[in-house]
């Protein structure tokens, strides 16, 4: 049915009351919605419906599943096409949500799924069927940068048990060259045993006075104490740490210190090399670990002196965690918690193979960070045991 049939006068005559002329704009709109997540499917399979361009090439149409949502004419519900792989996430209709996206909202989704202006501009024409420019798009997307300058200014709690710090590098035009630019991410272990993300920072280079103008910035937002914190040997960040935070316990995360060390040794080494560190990082205390250091030096120093070094002079910072018991040692020892968040923001902004500028790279994370975050909900494992334990060792900084 056109347009100019819906509003042909002897057509309207057939609705005597507003409500049927409200159903009738009800079930247009929901028929809408439907041929939108048609198009949507298409889209993501990457054919038609009874295309054969579909026959064996792996994910395919399962079916149907019906959605309540809430719209300007009410609520009604929808079919929502699945595929057999189950990973069709529509955006007109998002999974989670019970009413259908505006355009603003929806460009925002399209943007935070990794798509670039131009890539939004060609999918709205193409699925959604309406026109809208890329400079139309940055303003709306730029609405985000008020959101982030909020978020990145809240206040924060008193305390964290444990922050963890590490970077993730995205290339970024500046001044007409593609350079790589590091988005620093800080993640604290709260009084209620969760995880909360505290902020990120967005920097070329690691230095003492970028690591004190991060940590200052904690401070000024509420944080006057951090128990222990987790970082890749960060340049500078030990300097910076003790000047703002003179009480928190550093330690540089042993998983990539193994990396590091292993990138001086041969492949025919490599597994016997690994092994024998296991012995000093997975050693019962710190004496020990240290004489398995020593039996290490003995195996390896003469092929391998520089991997041996830096163990050598990182010696303090990688085993504070042998004063901790088993389960916090657990959480401390390593920055994994942020390696894993890094490779999820990747799967948000995998499609970007450089960004415009500062800003576009800063809202593309901070979209991806809200996806992955929402989940963050309840306290981490064996919280009960581990909040004990920073009692008895802290009790008087965590009262306070």
């Amino acid at each position: 049915m056109n347009k100019k049939q819906i509003l042909d006068k002897e057509f309207l005559k057939q609705f005597k009351t507003e409500t049927q002329l409200t159903d009738f704009f009800k079930e247009l709109h929901s028929e809408a919605l439907e041929n939108i997540l048609q198009a949507e499917m298409d889209t993501h399979l990457g054919y038609q419906k009874n295309e054969k361009e579909g026959d064996n090439i792996g994910n395919s149409r399962n079916g149907f599943s019906e959605k309540t949502i809430k719209t300007e004419y009410g609520e009604h519900r929808v079919v929502i096409p699945r595929d057999r792989e189950g990973d069709f996430q529509p955006v007109i209709v998002p999974k989670g949500e019970n009413k259908s996206l505006s355009v603003e909202n929806m460009v925002i989704s399209l943007y935070s799924k990794g798509m670039s202006t131009s890539d939004i501009e060609q999918q709205l024409q193409e699925i959604y069927g309406f026109k809208l420019s890329t400079s139309a798009i940055s303003q709306i997307t730029n609405k985000v940068l008020i959101h982030i300058q909020e978020w990145q200014t809240r206040p924060l709690e008193r305390l964290y048990f444990v922050v963890w710090m590490d970077g993730i590098v995205f290339k970024v035009r500046d001044n007409g060259k593609v350079i790589n630019k590091t988005i620093y991410l800080a993640v604290g272990l709260n009084m209620q045993g969760k995880k909360e993300l505290l902020g990120m920072w967005l920097g070329e280079n690691e230095s003492a006075s970028f690591w004190m103008s991060v940590l200052t910035d904690l401070k000024e937002r509420g944080v006057e104490d951090i128990l222990v914190t987790v970082t890749d040997n960060l340049t500078g960040f030990t300097d910076g740490i003790k000047t703002i935070y003179p009480k928190s316990d550093t330690q540089i995360c042993v998983v990539h210190q193994i990396r590091n060390s292993c990138k001086y040794v041969v492949w025919k080494d490599k597994k016997a090399f690994t092994s024998d560190l296991k012995n000093i990082y997975k050693a019962i205390n710190k004496k020990q670990a240290k004489l398995a250091l020593e039996e290490f030096r003995i195996t390896w120093g003469a092929k391998y002196p520089y991997a041996v070094k830096s163990w050598d002079n990182n010696w303090e910072n990688l085993t504070v965690f042998f004063s901790f018991p088993v389960e916090i040692r657990k959480i401390i020892y390593t920055t994994n918690l942020i390696e894993n968040l890094n490779g999820k923001i990747r799967k948000y902004t995998k499609n970007r193979m450089a960004f415009p500028t500062d800003d576009a790279v800063i809202k593309a994370v901070y979209l991806a960070l809200k996806h992955v975050t929402s989940k963050w909900d309840k306290p981490i494992h064996n919280w009960a045991i581990i909040i004990n334990q920073f009692i008895t060792m802290f009790g008087d900084r965590i009262k306070h």
